[in-house]
């Protein structure tokens, strides 16, 4: 079981990466596993939104999607690296 806190801490992580570049590893069901580059445009109390480039569309994903690591966001730095901002490694998700 989760604890609310660690749902608040999730919330208050994604919060302090809204505008910037993000790469959204998202497990979709029955193995299918999507990986997309976009940005965090908007938080919401339940949701946050995501714009991705190439498709030209907006997805909202939960905060507890993060929390149960069906999504996986990395986001990039200075130098357009990209980290994972929950520190799971690159194949811990799947």
């Amino acid at each position: 079981m989760f604890d609310k806190n660690d749902l608040g801490q999730v919330k208050k992580d994604i919060e302090t990466c809204l505008g910037q570049k993000i790469i959204l590893k998202s497990n979709i069901g029955r193995n299918k596993i999507i990986e997309e580059e976009g940005k965090l445009s908007e938080t919401y109390p339940n949701v946050f939104v995501v714009e991705f480039e190439e498709a030209k569309r907006k997805a909202t994903y939960s905060y507890t999607d993060v929390l149960i690591k069906s999504v996986e966001i990395s986001v990039a730095d200075s130098n357009n690296e990209y980290q994972s901002l929950f520190g799971h490694s690159n194949s811990s998700m799947f």
